[in-house]
């Protein structure tokens, strides 16, 4: 194993900001923590740099405490921006390189490949604080990944970035598992966590109340999503045993079902009432947990 996290805690004074969490994340896997904003996400994230000190239980990689000693092998994105506005692109990139252990041609090198894969060569000698915040992110993300570190710790790395940056910054992510790299990110974004992600946890309030593989997150939820669409009002469907309205669209809607039983109860109800032009069960999303796990945990 890679990464293990064993019933830590964090307090500061009375408040909790992380109860008893627990995690495994294997090597040249990707992890996704979720949870909304004050969940206790970016304080585990400190803990496991060993910026803040967990109050109760062990943090390990390798078997072994993280210190500054392997501080050259990880990685970190943090959420907030952590550039210098003042410095240029290309002198404040081999200076974080240098601190994770590069020497300075290596660091150029590597900083100039880095921009040229992520389409910004030309901000080489401009000044941070001169670029918008999806380039920013683009140069901060840069830092993380540069030195080729073994264990990244991405802190919403999406965050800022349009669609096709995005695209561009997933496959670099990707080819960082796919050489061995053991990942934990967070993000709002479920479709990415759904996306790129083997396991997962949800977090809520600093306790953790979902954790495990995403295939066996999504069977043990015990709902299926029923997708209609049709020419006449699905408002009164709701009515039927065992039958929840996930959403409505402009030409029909998501309904919640726990069997395959209430679908096809779902299906000759709407059949009554008109033709149907489209009617498919899928799993549900990784969304639909989170509002259902974390609604529940409100309630």
């Amino acid at each position: 194993m890679a990464l293990q996290l064993q019933q830590v805690t964090k307090r500061f004074g009375d408040f909790t900001a992380v109860d008893q969490l627990s995690l495994t994340v294997e090597e040249g896997t990707m992890y996704g923590f979720l949870g909304a904003n004050g969940a206790g996400k970016t304080t585990t994230f400190r803990m496991i740099l060993g910026l803040l000190t967990a109050t109760e239980g062990t943090i390990a990689w390798n078997h072994q405490p993280i210190t500054y000693a392997t501080s050259p092998q990880i990685g970190y994105l943090p959420e907030e921006r952590g550039l210098y506005p003042k410095m240029k692109v290309q002198e404040q990139l081999i200076f974080l390189g240098q601190l994770r252990g590069m020497n300075k041609s290596d660091a150029k090198q590597a900083a100039l490949n880095w921009l040229e894969r992520f389409e910004v060569p030309h901000y080489t000698n401009k000044k941070v604080e001169e670029l918008s915040k999806g380039n920013q992110q683009k140069i901060q993300v840069i830092a993380a990944l540069m030195h080729n570190p073994k264990l990244l710790i991405l802190d919403e790395p999406f965050s800022g970035l349009d669609p096709v940056n995005v695209e561009m910054l997933k496959k670099a992510i990707i080819d960082f598992r796919n050489g061995g790299a053991t990942i934990l990110f967070s993000s709002h974004r479920m479709d990415h966590v759904e996306e790129l992600c083997e396991q997962l946890s949800i977090i809520h309030q600093g306790q953790q109340l979902v954790s495990g593989k995403l295939r066996d997150v999504k069977r043990s939820f015990g709902k299926q999503n029923v997708r209609l669409r049709a020419d006449f009002p699905l408002d009164d469907l709701d009515a039927i045993a065992g039958v929840e309205v996930a959403h409505h669209s402009l030409d029909g809607a998501v309904f919640q079902v726990g069997s395959d039983t209430v679908a096809e109860r779902l299906l000759q109800a709407a059949l009554q009432k008109g033709p149907i032009r489209h009617f498919e069960i899928e799993e549900p999303s990784l969304q639909d947990i989170f509002i259902a796990k974390v609604g529940e945990d409100n309630a």
